[in-house]
């Protein structure tokens, strides 16, 4: 009898933490570039992690960055812009080191033009009207995409044109419905299903502007939630690297893109 009890007492620790780890909840903040990539990683996860529950909320990176110093109660960050979880853990709001997970790209897409034929330049053609972006205040992709207009000299002239979207499927999503002629879109975006059946795509050199390097990093609200690791390990693993390929990613350490090279 006891040495049953001590048996019990020995494994009652790696019991919990099994345990633990399957009847956690984790709730992921993703830059909205990431959200067809996310769900078809989430859901592999999840095969291999049965019982878990995750939640990703996905919106524009400035505002999530916010959200989450003003205590939102998010796991894991996943940034378009790399400096915003790098500042979170100056601040002591998230657990170090970031890890970067991606370079993005951005593309001019259309539902109603063909795309593949389309320079940044054209965009300031008067047969264009209406032209989607992510809020520049606070999208990493709409930031980017004012960077590439100002440097081939057209931002003056496509400004009154821009429809500003509050993340960047919102923007896709104003070119999908036609309320915009042409999005300035994450190439990710452009590359879901449902977006690529729709319309064509061109990159955008990425000389035009600052690399949309990306990363995450593990929130203060999370500090020793294995389900967090768990999950922050799996990015790192082939499926997941190959799903963020799939969808027009360049990964760190891996060779980059050609500008030509993603149609």
């Amino acid at each position: 009898m006891k040495s049953n009890r001590l048996l019990s007492a020995f494994l009652l620790p790696f019991a919990l933490a099994g345990a633990s780890a399957q009847g956690e909840t984790l709730t992921i903040a993703a830059a909205a570039d990431l959200k067809y990539a996310m769900d078809e990683i989430v859901v592999s996860f999840k095969k291999d992690h049965p019982g878990s529950r995750i939640d990703v909320v996905y919106g524009s990176s400035g505002k999530t960055h916010t959200q989450i110093q003003q205590g939102a109660p998010y796991d894991i960050f996943f940034s378009a812009d790399i400096s915003l979880p790098q500042q979170l853990v100056t601040e002591g709001k998230a657990i170090g080191p970031v890890r970067p997970y991606a370079v993005g790209r951005i593309v001019l897409w259309s539902s109603t033009m063909d795309a593949s034929r389309l320079k940044i330049t054209d965009l300031a053609g008067e047969s264009i009207k209406r032209i989607a972006i992510a809020n520049p205040k606070h999208a990493p992709y709409g930031q980017k995409a004012e960077e590439a207009l100002r440097a081939v000299g057209v931002w003056e002239k496509v400004e009154p044109k821009l429809v500003y979207g509050e993340n960047i499927v919102q923007a896709a999503q104003f070119a999908f419905t036609g309320n915009a002629d042409v999005g300035i879109i994450a190439l990710s975006v452009a590359l879901s299903p449902e977006i690529a059946a729709k319309g064509k795509y061109a990159l955008v050199p990425d000389s035009l502007h600052k690399p949309l390097e990306q990363g995450y990093v593990v929130t203060s609200r999370a500090k020793g939630k294995k389900l967090a690791l768990q999950f922050t390990g799996y990015m790192e693993q082939d499926v997941a690297r190959a799903t963020m390929r799939k969808f027009g990613f360049v990964l760190p350490a891996e060779t980059k893109v050609k500008t030509d090279s993603v149609k």
